[in-house]
Order: structure tokens, then sequence, then C-alpha cells
């Protein structure tokens, strides 16, 4: 459970002591977007693009799997975090390959079903997080901040429909589980993975490195 910060007194020397105590949560940040979700409301009824972002979202199959990780949802776009210590006790999709694999799926399967007119395509990007709390100031409210967080937000910026943004940090992870799974480094959906971009993102003081996969 998060740990609530709440200080009413501006200058609590209280509150300071009480943040230097909470450890990090090392774990895995992922953002899904659907696209086009706000230029149908302007084109289309509510009941056809309720109805697509109803079957977009039960689609999602990462959502039904990890439901008590989704953080934050703003708009339609949606924030997961998977602590490292959740990951590893699940009993499929329990490590950084096998997420990776869920989303790649999930992007393929809208992309090519056979019915058309009946899903939205989505975006990705996916961080591995080192600095990053467990806290909240809401209160009964789980949370996280942290500047892995926030870059995990800023990787979005680089996603299309159909492509998930991989970040060096987290391609370096998979590359760590595929070994102890005794596969090769362009398993799965690693084959279609881009040579490596370098972005300076506003407020990260230093460049960021990620991979691209196009669905």
């Amino acid at each position: 459970m998060a740990y609530y910060i709440h200080y009413s007194n501006p200058r609590s020397d209280e509150i300071e002591a009480f943040l230097n105590i909470i450890p990090k949560c090392p774990g895995t940040c992922i953002f899904i977007d659907i696209v086009n979700s706000t230029n149908i409301k302007y084109t289309t009824d509510f009941g056809d693009w309720g109805r697509k972002l109803n079957n977009t979202f039960n689609f999602i199959s990462i959502l039904n799997e990890f439901p008590s990780h989704i953080v934050k949802g703003i708009g339609d776009e949606i924030m997961l975090y998977i602590p490292d210590e959740d990951l590893a006790i699940r009993k499929h999709c329990n490590n950084y390959f096998a997420l990776l694999e869920e989303l790649y799926a999930t992007l393929y399967n809208i992309k090519n079903f056979p019915v058309e007119g009946l899903f939205l395509q989505c975006k990705v990007a996916i961080h591995y997080c080192e600095d990053v709390y467990n806290i909240t100031f809401l209160e009964d409210y789980n949370d996280y901040y942290g500047k892995d967080i926030d870059l995990s937000a800023r990787l979005m910026s680089k996603a299309r429909p159909n492509r998930i943004i991989v970040s060096a940090k987290y391609h370096s992870k998979i590359l760590q589980a595929l070994k102890k799974l005794d596969l090769p480094e362009d398993a799965g959906c690693l084959d279609k993975l881009s040579g490596k971009y370098v972005e300076d993102f506003k407020g990260v003081p230093t460049s960021t490195e990620f991979h691209v996969i196009d669905v």
C-alpha cells in the first residue's frame, strides 16, 4: 500500500524525516494511449465511440492481467506500474520479456482483427524504473512518483499508432530475462526491434535512449 503523505504545516520538519525513510520501488511503468479517441467524439455519436472504447479497453489483455496495477487514467490514456516484487510472483506473465510480448500481441490483434470498425488503435511506451516511490497525496489511493515515472510519460511523445516505445533500460532487463529463459536476443517481437534512438526530453538533464517496435 502506498505511503500517505499529508502534513498541514508547510514548514514541518517531520515530513522530510518521513520521506527520507521511504524506500524506492523499482518496477515497470507502462503507458497505453488509445489513438484518435478525441476526434471520433466529434465525428460520431456516443453510441459508436462509446462502444469502440469499451471494446478496446476490454481487448487490452494486460489490463485484465494486472487490474490492480492500473494507477492513472487520463482521458483515454492509462498508466500501469508493476513493481518487481509483484511481477516475480505471477504464474504466467512474470518477466520483462513476457510483458512486452503481451503488449505486442494486443496491438497486433487489434490491428489485424478481421472485422473492421470494432476497435481503436493504440500506442504504448514501456520503461524500467529505479527512481520511483510508492506514495500518494490522496488518502486511500495508490500512486507512484519519481523521475522515472516522468520519463516514462515523456517517452509517449515518440509513440505512434501500433507502435511500442521500449526504453533502453527496459531492453536491458529484457536481455537479462532472455538469458534466464535460454532464448535468443531476437525472440518473439524483438526481431522487429529498431536500432537505438537518442532524445533530449524537456526537463530531463541527460539524453534518453530507446528503441521502437512497429506492429
